[in-house]
């Protein structure tokens, strides 16, 4: 995808939101600093600029809530000793799924592999990819999934939906 000027692209955002939060997570200063030295480069691109703003602030915010998700996957590892950019982008991931209703969980699972194998280790994407699988089949089974729109839910999660609808009728 060709990037333009007035265009950053999700993809770059995502990058930068895992940077912003890495460096918070090893530095441990205030949010709102690390953010000012890491997002300035995209106040010249407000759409990208706000998502990135409110993809950090959410992760933060439900931390410990979604690292029970993540350990809830993870139960026969080390939570520490999982690479702090694989948390990361699993954090981020469960964030897309749970507060981000108008991205496709696709492109979510998508997006942290692809960020995986340009910033983590030669398995991670393997690693990232069946965990984020794994916690979205459980959102769907227990349908916390809250997606809207077209082409943001399976065609065989439709189905279920229309039909539990009308026996419900």
């Amino acid at each position: 995808m060709k990037r333009t000027t007035t265009s950053y692209g999700r993809r770059l955002v995502r990058e930068k939101v895992l940077q912003v939060l890495y460096a918070y997570e090893l530095s441990k200063e205030p949010i709102a600093t690390v953010m000012d030295n890491l997002l300035s480069g995209l106040q010249s691109h407000p759409k990208e600029f706000e998502f990135a703003k409110k993809f950090v602030h959410e992760v933060v915010i439900h931390q410990t809530e979604i690292e029970k998700v993540i350990r809830s996957k993870v139960a026969h590892w080390e939570f520490d000793r999982i690479a702090v950019i694989d948390k990361i982008l699993l954090k981020m991931g469960i964030c897309e799924f749970l507060y981000f209703p108008e991205i496709p969980p696709k492109v979510t699972i998508n997006e942290a592999i692809e960020i995986a194998k340009a910033y983590s280790t030669d398995k991670s994407d393997k690693f990232i990819n069946g965990v984020l699988d794994a916690i979205l089949s459980d959102l769907k089974a227990s349908n916390t999934l809250l997606k809207a729109g077209r082409g943001l839910l399976d065609k065989s999660l439709h189905s279920e939906v229309k039909t539990s609808k009308d026996h419900e009728s």
